[in-house]
């Protein structure tokens, strides 16, 4: 039981690590909170900093998932890894070191999800990229592939990975809140493949 707690509490600092504003400070003397959306996460990396930025900062949040749900088979616990994930995606989403004001949970997640299960992982990145191309908004991308990935779920005999992915779908939406009253006004920002 110790060995679980120490887990979850490691999950939660490893996703609550801000790689946005580091990557920023470190390399690009920026703190992306006071550009674009203010968001920390990959998308507003992408926006702020550039390609090679956004890249890093998408797979370093998503190690931040995969990570911390591969913990039961790293010290082989009777346990679900959605769980050290879910701590995960808290840490990403109110992170301690920034007075618990951070992401979106969309990165992180994922990395939750190819964790626990690839397979859904797999079918979710499919539509995720294939919507990111239809409607170049990220944000409403995020949005149905978060309630694409619980529908996805239910087809999976893991009850666990069903409520915490409709979790999840509730609170990516709640996260992007903004975002959603923008898309309805029609002033969500659309990114370009061109560049």
């Amino acid at each position: 039981m110790m060995t679980i707690a120490l887990l979850l509490a490691l999950s939660y600092l490893l996703g609550a690590i801000p790689t946005g504003l580091i990557v920023g400070q470190l390399w690009y003397k920026k703190d992306i909170r006071k550009f674009g959306s203010g968001n920390l996460g990959a998308t507003n990396t992408f926006r702020v900093l550039g390609k090679n930025a956004g890249i890093f900062v998408t797979i370093f949040d998503v190690a931040k998932g995969v990570l911390p749900a591969t913990f039961p088979l790293i010290f082989n616990l009777e346990v679900h890894g959605i769980w050290f994930g879910l701590a995960a995606i808290l840490g990403h989403v109110y992170p301690i070191y920034l007075k618990f004001k951070g992401g979106k949970a969309v990165a992180t997640s994922a990395g939750v999800i190819l964790g626990v299960n690839p397979i859904v992982f797999t079918i979710i990145a499919v539509i995720f990229f294939t919507l990111l191309f239809t409607t170049r908004m990220v944000s409403l991308t995020s949005i149905l592939t978060s309630i694409a990935n619980f529908i996805t779920t239910l087809f999976f005999d893991d009850i666990i990975l069903k409520i915490i992915s409709f979790a999840l779908m509730v609170l990516i939406v709640y996260r992007h809140q903004s975002n959603i009253a923008r898309i309805i006004n029609g002033t969500e920002p659309k990114i370009s493949f061109k560049k």
